[in-house]
């Protein structure tokens, strides 16, 4: 497959390229060719006739499985879900603080598309998994290079999300099978989670008590406090990142674009992880006087929902706020999150530098009861 030649080309080799923003937001289902790509390595070069998937471990009957015999001989489906980059939006946390040979990720590192594959639930009932397993692990084909060694990438997920349907062992993404650099013949697919765990190239699948110990599981991939480095890094102490945290963008007006006063369509897209969905989002242009309601379009869980809302810009210099208040069904727990961009603009020959702060309220709603955790508000800035 011959990727679109508008992608913005971070590295060659590991290939990574992402999409222009504004090209990303024309449609809820990225093109393949236009769809961000995230390598570590070099890309295997793989024979779907001689490719074998094992499943093992903590297994009653180990499993090893071609594609042809998972679409033959277990069921498949289709879902919209999108992928994202555990480094996405990168560059702004770059202008803050250097953070050396990390790939310097735009707004853009994500897209969605529909994929068609066997539940991985359906595998691991046919293996039968054991009383005490607790993880599976995933490893791809690729051959990654790191402190002298030489093994392919990884990563795993807790056994309970393993077994939801909507995780895939999937072999086509938008209609056509996989392409080389989207994890041909067969790769991973874990809605709702940092794109990390959705490993490509999928060789082998564990079921086992704990994590996974591959590289990109415990030395990479994690949060620690601020004044921690890489060199002072107790790796062992990092929280491991899995499912996607809240994510807002704005693609449109560009960050600097020249505007005349009055009316103007901001668009963006939005993103709640795991299993949350974004239900509403609401636009304010003067500090909260007053709400404009965005157009939402469709959206599903493990999929982002673009966003359209038309504003009314004035003469004065101001800053304009954004709140994104998302509303789901998984109840118990109000999060409130804040990212800020910054866009500048020129209206009317008078420069105006627009903040645009986007704030959101994750309200989780159960039908019993609802619940505050934790003692108030926590912001995290971006």
């Amino acid at each position: 497959m011959t990727k679109d030649r508008r992608l913005e080309v971070l590295s060659i080799e590991p290939f990574n390229a992402q999409p222009p923003l504004r090209e990303l937001l024309a449609a809820p289902v990225t093109p393949t060719p236009l769809f961000f790509a995230r390598n570590h390595a070099p890309i295997p070069r793989l024979d779907e006739a001689s490719h074998l998937l094992s499943v093992d471990g903590m297994v009653r009957r180990p499993l090893a499985l071609r594609p042809g015999d998972l679409r033959a001989n277990f069921p498949a489906v289709e879902i919209t879900a999108t992928l994202q980059c555990a480094g996405n939006r990168r560059d702004e946390l770059i202008r803050v603080r250097p953070i050396p040979g990390e790939t310097p990720w735009g707004p853009s590192a994500l897209s969605t598309a529909t994929w068609r594959g066997t539940p991985l639930a359906a595998v691991l009932e046919a293996a039968g998994v054991l009383d005490g397993a607790a993880h599976v692990a995933f490893l791809g084909r690729d051959q990654v290079e790191k402190e002298g060694r030489r093994f392919g990438f990884g990563g795993s997920i807790p056994l309970e999300r393993a077994l939801q349907h909507d995780v895939l062992l999937a072999w086509e993404m938008n209609g056509e099978a996989l392409s080389a650099e989207h994890g041909f013949p067969l790769r991973a697919l874990v809605p709702g989670w940092i794109g990390a765990r959705s490993v490509k190239w999928l060789g082998e699948v564990v079921v086992q008590r704990e994590p996974s110990d591959n590289w990109y599981q415990q030395r990479a991939y994690k949060v620690f406090p601020t004044h921690i480095d890489k060199d002072s890094a107790d790796w062992a102490s990092g929280l491991m990142l899995g499912e996607l945290g809240l994510t807002s963008v704005i693609g449109d007006p560009a960050d600097g674009q020249e505007l005349a006063a009055g009316e103007v369509v901001v668009r963006g897209y939005a993103m709640a992880g795991g299993s949350r969905t974004v239900e509403r989002v609401e636009v304010t242009a003067d500090h909260g006087a007053s709400w404009t309601v965005a157009e939402l379009g469709e959206g599903v869980a493990g999929a982002w929902r673009l966003w359209e809302a038309r504003l009314a810009l004035d003469h004065g210099g101001h800053e304009h706020a954004l709140v994104v208040i998302l509303e789901h069904e998984r109840g118990g727990v109000r999060q409130r999150a804040l990212h800020r961009r910054e866009h500048t603009c020129d209206v009317v020959g008078r420069e105006v530098r627009v903040v645009l702060l986007v704030e959101a309220h994750q309200l989780l709603r159960s039908r019993h009861h609802a619940r505050l955790r934790g003692r108030g508000p926590r912001y995290r800035h971006e």
